[in-house]
């Protein structure tokens, strides 16, 4: 059994997690809060909450989670989708004195139980609309639920204060713990401090001034670092903070139309998300023209500068500004800066990454930790204010990870990347992959190791390997290697099926290959040249052929991009290899060659040639009598209402 201090975040100094010295997040929130509290915080559709609202509604939960045993270094879980009640359980937890633990509801439960039962949080904050994991021993809250609300409606709407705490919240306390992909098929939480985010914004401030006139987009997953970089720019700076719907998220050119819409200034986006936006951007140069945008930053992966050639083709170079910036989990979203050009992109083959944040450090040094000479590809070493107090409840992978400096003193640290770089002869510094096993696949982190055990874990898979491979469009994508054990029939489909109750949709295979071994180098290691490119499974041609016009068509398009030469009418699309961004790719298609313009939505629900074929007949595509959901809103809305008043009369008798 776990004891009470087990079960505490690590901390390497007491005194610094309590010293004075430097703001939190919380004192630099409430201080925004009480200069602009009537200033729109944040919008999520049609619904927004003032600076004054949001600091109220997130003071309501933060005592109930003080009451709860909320306490510096210690988690809440956040269970719960893109919206507002999101913004506020991530403020009360910090509020609180707490940090707080992302979990994404698509995940699988068993990956969300087993991060639950690794950081032990103190409560979880979900809504009734997902399905919870194993929660044994901690409390549970439903958001959405009338009880809950009404309970909350009574709690105080000031400012929590160490008074009311239990431990005074100071700059060196953990301001959120994120899990990354781990080698060894666990997964990894970082504990990243309220200092640690608050001298991003100050270190970085002379290159982006960021202020009250700012309009930002949350596009990413909060279970993404970049979302700090988005939620607190906004907040911290008295801008407003644009939460994207998930099925905007999907649609570039529905982004592109919310973009226009809400005059967003600053977007933040990996580069696989942007080259779908630029496409979208081309075919719709009214909206292109109608951007407010000032400055768009990239992250997350390499960037392939060559492709914003387009871009600029169609914008200015300072409207908006394109910057690109090099970063990690461990190191607080962002390590370096370089503001982009038209000349730069048209001129530069290499992924250059720029100069370090003023208060960071990039080493680049050979195994033997030692400078390498320029042009030379050696291992990057961070090494400054950024870094991660370390892995929960992980030391040596924190020792392993976080080194001590060898030209620093005592105290002084290095974080080992596994990313290569060469300094090039003009001192700027090129990205040169990685020294691992560790890829990036649209923008997330992935451990090539952790996805070939949850494949080795499978009933009827003797062993298995995953590597990267780079498709058409020039984006990464995983391919998947098995060895099946003897009577075990290998269907790709089923097995990418049991790996989506293991592990979350961007870590499965696009293709999965049976080998009858896994070939190896005379030192044992995996033999990444001896394995065969991806062909093209059985089960995705496998199957009735389309039935008619429509579905030929559609299957057309489909093995065109899917790169496939055969398409069963009834294979899933996400099964044959397809991800997100190719579903854009279907989605452009059938706009341009058949003049239907589905919503993206109803796609991801028809992922089959016969079934998407289905939702493109002239009925399917029909708007509905708007009569009954029009009385069923009315309905809700006045059930809503009846419901604030029994709680205004519950409130006021309780008052009395």
């Amino acid at each position: 059994m776990l004891s009470e201090h087990s079960n505490r975040l690590p901390t390497t100094d007491t005194r610094r997690a309590n010293t004075p010295q430097g703001d939190t997040l919380v004192a630099r929130f409430e201080t925004q809060a009480a200069a602009t509290p009537h200033a729109i915080a944040a919008t999520f559709g049609d619904d927004h909450l003032t600076y004054a609202q949001l600091n109220a509604q997130a003071n309501r939960l933060a005592h109930r989670l003080i009451a709860d045993g909320a306490v510096p270094d210690r988690l809440v879980a956040l269970l719960l989708r893109p919206g507002l009640d999101l913004l506020a359980a991530m403020l009360a937890t910090l509020k609180a004195g707490a940090g707080y633990l992302p979990l994404d509801p698509r995940d699988p439960p068993p990956r969300l139980a087993a991060m639950l039962e690794d950081a032990r949080p103190v409560a979880l904050l979900h809504a009734s609309e997902d399905a919870l994991p194993t929660t044994d021993g901690i409390a549970v809250h439903t958001l959405d639920l009338p009880d809950f609300a009404a309970a909350l409606a009574k709690s105080p709407t000031a400012d929590p204060t160490d008074a009311d705490r239990a431990t005074p919240l100071g700059p060196g306390h953990t301001a959120y713990v994120i899990y990354t992909s781990g080698s060894t098929g666990r997964p990894k939480g970082v504990v990243i401090t309220h200092r640690n985010v608050v001298r991003l914004f100050d270190a970085t401030d002379r290159w982006f001034g960021f202020g009250p006139d700012d309009v930002w987009t949350l596009f990413h997953s909060f279970c993404f670092d970049f979302s700090v970089w988005e939620i607190w720019g906004a907040l911290l700076h008295g801008g407003r903070l644009v939460i994207v719907p998930y099925e905007t998220v999907r649609s570039p050119r529905d982004f592109l139309d919310l973009l226009a819409k809400e005059g967003v200034t600053v977007l933040n986006q990996t580069p696989s998300a942007f080259y779908g936006l630029m496409r979208a951007d081309a075919d719709r140069p009214d909206l292109g023209r109608r951007l407010a945008l000032r400055t768009v930053i990239f992250g997350g992966e390499a960037l392939d500068f060559r492709r914003l050639v387009p871009w600029y083709d169609r914008h200015a170079d300072d409207r908006p500004r394109l910057v690109n910036m090099y970063g990690i989990t461990e190191t607080t979203v962002h390590v370096s800066y370089l503001p982009l050009t038209r000349a730069l992109a048209a001129a530069s083959s290499d992924s250059l990454i720029g100069e370090p944040i003023p208060d960071l450090r990039i080493h680049v040094l050979d195994e033997a930790m030692q400078p390498v000479a320029p042009d030379t590809i050696g291992e990057m070493f961070i090494e400054g204010a950024g870094l991660a107090r370390g892995y929960l409840n992980r030391p040596e992978l924190t020792a392993e990870r976080f080194v001590r400096s060898p030209s620093g003193g005592a105290a002084a640290r290095l974080y080992r990347t596994g990313d290569l770089a060469r300094r090039r002869a003009d001192g700027m510094l090129a990205y040169c992959g990685r020294s691992d096993q560790q890829v990036k696949v649209r923008g997330h982190r992935i451990e090539t190791g952790e996805v070939a055990a949850a494949l080795a874990g499978l009933d009827g898979v003797a062993d298995a390997a995953v590597v990267a491979r780079v498709d058409a469009a020039g984006n990464n994508e995983l391919a998947g290697y098995v060895v099946m054990r003897a009577g075990a029939l290998f269907d790709a489909a089923g097995l990418r099926r049991a790996l989506a109750a293991r592990l979350p949709a961007h870590m499965i295979p696009a293709s999965l290959v049976a080998l009858p071994a896994i070939p190896l180098t005379r030192n044992g290691k995996l033999d990444r040249a001896a394995l065969p490119e991806p062909g093209h499974d059985d089960t995705v041609a496998s199957g009735s052929a389309p039935a008619d016009a429509t579905e030929r068509a559609v299957a057309a398009i489909w093995r065109r991009v899917l790169r496939r030469d055969h398409v069963a009418r009834d294979v899933n699309f996400f099964d044959a290899g397809g991800n997100s961004l190719l579903m854009w790719d279907v989605h452009e298609a059938l706009r341009r060659e058949l003049g239907i313009d589905l919503p993206i939505s109803v796609m991801f629900a028809h992922a089959t040639v016969a079934s998407l074929a289905r939702a493109l007949a002239p009925e399917a595509r029909r708007p509905a009598d708007p009569r009954p959901a029009a009385e069923a809103r009315q309905r809700a809305l006045l059930q809503a209402d009846a419901m604030r008043r029994i709680a205004a009369l519950r409130s006021s008798g309780a008052a009395r």
